[in-house]
């Protein structure tokens, strides 16, 4: 396998996704499709011919399970695994916890989007994408990239805006590119960086 490689995949969807609500530092498990599409992940990496050296993943629990139900496939239980909540997902604040629509009604349906689709502006109590970013980006240049420069064979389980942040730096995007990106859960992305930390390649696998 190719050396630096960095595996970056969406936890599978939770009861929260399937009920349409604003999820953040909510801990909600997965539902029984999140599961089935973290294991199709392990499945589709297994395929690939992946072992990982590390993994690194957030303190939320649809995070972690995604990311043991993908060991399990991989036959990779044990492996080492690293997690903080500089990879948690963004922190909604007065927003988490309610259902999409219901937040539509409350606040109209312009300011609800301005809060999901704009880089800078949080919601009431909670972080935008980039201050999202500004815990997420440091904790994956001091942690994680060191792994993957190496030659250690690396998976991050995390969630859609901290993955979004990481993806912004590797891929040099713009505010605005950004965040009109969508992850799919349980899809897993394959970067092989070069040894400044560049995108030499990339690919999706969609099961």
């Amino acid at each position: 396998m190719t050396q630096n490689i960095l595996v970056l995949v969406r936890h599978g969807e939770s009861e929260w996704n399937r009920l349409n609500l604003f999820t953040g530092w909510r801990d909600p498990d997965l539902t029984d499709k999140g599961v089935a599409e973290a294991k199709r992940a392990g499945q589709l990496l297994k395929a690939e011919g992946f072992k990982f050296d590390i993994a690194f993943t957030s303190v939320l629990k649809r995070a972690q399970r995604t990311l043991s139900l993908m060991l399990a496939e991989l036959g990779q239980t044990g492996l080492e695994t690293v997690r903080d909540q500089a990879l948690n997902e963004r922190d909604y604040g007065e927003l988490s916890g309610l259902n999409k629509d219901d937040a539509r009604r409350k606040w109209g349906d312009e300011q609800v989007l301005i809060w999901r689709r704009s880089f800078d502006v949080p919601p009431p109590g909670g972080e935008s994408l980039k201050s999202t970013a500004a815990r997420t980006l440091p904790y994956y240049d001091r942690v994680i990239w060191p792994q993957v420069k190496a030659g250690r064979t690396v998976i991050v389980a995390a969630h859609g805006n901290s993955l979004r942040s990481m993806i912004m730096q590797l891929e040099g995007l713009t505010p605005q590119q950004i965040i009109e990106v969508e992850l799919h859960t349980g899809a897993p992305i394959i970067y092989r960086l070069d040894n400044a930390g560049g995108v030499a390649e990339k690919r999706a696998l969609i099961g």
